[in-house]
Order: structure tokens, then sequence, then C-alpha cells
């Protein structure tokens, strides 16, 4: 496998990051929304929350888009350290083989060059997603909190919401 190139998403791409992301919520992923829960209002919409301050970047590979990631600023000026609603997707026939990874290397640079500057990066994992959960703490990301049976899953269980966050050090 080619390293993936990585890039801004831009607003064009929103119909390659809605296929990405159906394809991803309909493996093993621990995305939050099924399938037929998205539409392109819906990416839009994120893409643009995260353009306008935060960070959307793609990695494409073999001109293929193979992982989008995201976070976008919370709101009140308090905050405007933090990097929030961070979503990652990696299309199924590339999970296991970096991408993921270097979509975080990625994120964390683009991060640490915004103004005002990020020091804090906040995800939300669910309890059952635990490969994602090993590389997000891998990545630096600590467990900060749980929010208990958040999450109904497809089949009625109930899971718990694991918080995370890290403190991202000046490059």
């Amino acid at each position: 496998m080619s390293a993936p190139a990585i890039r801004a998403t831009a607003a064009q791409d929103a119909e390659q990051v809605l296929a990405l992301y159906r394809a991803a919520a309909g493996g093993a992923g621990g995305l939050a929304r099924r399938p037929d829960e998205m539409d392109l209002a819906y990416v839009e919409s994120f893409l643009a929350k995260a353009r306008a301050g935060g960070v959307t970047l793609g990695a494409w590979i073999d001109g293929r888009l193979a992982g989008e990631i995201h976070a976008s600023r919370i709101g009140p000026e308090q905050f405007a350290h933090v990097l929030s609603d961070l979503t990652v997707a990696v299309d199924p026939t590339w999970q296991g083989r970096g991408v993921g990874r270097a979509l975080f290397a990625a994120l964390f640079e683009a991060a640490r060059a915004l103004s005002p500057q990020v020091t804090r990066i906040e995800l939300m994992a669910r309890e059952g997603n635990v490969d994602a959960i090993r590389l997000y703490e891998r990545l630096g990301f600590v467990i900060e909190g749980r929010f208990v049976q958040r999450v109904r899953m497809p089949d009625g269980r109930l899971e718990d919401d694991i918080a995370m966050g890290l403190l991202l050090t000046p490059a």
C-alpha cells in the first residue's frame, strides 16, 4: 500500500465523504449513524462546521477517498482552545492499514497550526469499539469519563459512551 495522500477536504468532496461514511457505518466501525441516517446535507453541514475554525482532512489512496477525520470548535470563547465533535471514518477496505493513524497525525499537526491555539482534543467512543479505543490510547488520548448506557445498538443492547481527551503538546 502506498502512503495515503492527506489534504483538507473541500465542499466538492462531500459526495465522496458521504459514500465513505455509509460504507464505514455498514461495517463493524464505531460510527453512531446508520447509513440511512446520513445524507448529503448532513455531510455538507459537518464539513462546513469543521472548515470554519476546526479541521477536516481526507486520506486518498490511488485517487479514492480511504478515510476522513474532522473536529470542530464547540462555541463560546472559553472553549476556543478545544477541538471536539471529532469523527474519523475509514473505508472497511483500508481499516487496520494505518489510514486512521495517518489521519490523526495530520489532524494533530493541523490543530497545532490553528489560531487561537488548540491545546485539547476530545472524542467519544462506544465501549464495544475496543480496537478504536486502543488506537486512541496509543495516540495519547486518555479515558476521562463514561456516559452509562448512552448508546442503543441496533440489536437493542445499551453500551456506554467513553469520553476521551488528549492534551496537545506544542510541536
